[in-house]
């Protein structure tokens, strides 16, 4: 059965066109595996920086844990298991100020576990969540996508492929601004090109 992680990052609720973006895909990818099942993420509801304490908390045995700890723990092992769960993750990226949100990448730091979503080799870096697909709705006002401007998009493939995740598809909303009917029905259709 298919399991669908569905991230959302926009601090919109009501004309997002990122969320449009992901409801689309994701009822696609519904549509054509029967059965899948969807955990929902949103980032916007708040997702803690990692700090000292964090930190901390993480590498600290279980059974040692203070209950403070053990509550941080709790809340980064749940990050990491929706990934773990999932077989394709959806994510809704608006780019603000040229990059991720900072609840995506607070969201992403609390992913960044060596030894759970990575790890290091004497040839390099090799990421741990494989066999995994993401499909990136990515929407922003004047930053076109992949431009010299564009800070977010690039990231974001980085690091899931630092963590394994390597086939990684974007449908863009880009430079909103400019044409939005006609962007937004470009989007749209490639929406209907993604193989679900």
């Amino acid at each position: 059965m298919t399991h669908i992680l569905r991230v959302d990052a926009t601090i919109k609720t009501d004309g997002s066109v990122s969320r449009r973006l992901t409801d689309r895909i994701v009822n696609r990818l519904e549509a054509a595996n029967p059965g899948a099942t969807v955990t929902t993420r949103d980032l916007a509801e708040g997702v803690a920086p990692i700090d000292a304490t964090w930190l901390g908390a993480i590498y600290t045995p279980a059974e040692q844990r203070s209950p403070e700890q053990a509550a941080i723990a709790a809340q980064a092992d749940e990050y990491l298991n929706e990934m773990r769960a999932a077989d394709i993750i959806v994510i809704g990226l608006p780019i603000y100020n040229f990059g991720v949100p900072s609840h995506m990448k607070a969201w992403i730091d609390q992913l960044a576990r060596k030894g759970e979503t990575f790890t290091y080799t004497e040839t390099g870096p090799v990421g741990l969540l494989t066999g995994k697909r993401a499909i990136v709705a990515l929407s922003s006002d004047g930053t076109g996508f992949g431009s010299e401007i564009d800070f977010a998009s690039g990231y974001l493939r980085h690091i899931l492929g630092f963590f394994g995740i390597t086939d990684v598809e974007f449908v863009a909303a880009d430079r909103m601004v400019f044409a939005p009917e006609d962007t937004l029905s470009r989007a749209e259709a490639e929406v209907m090109a993604i193989a679900a």
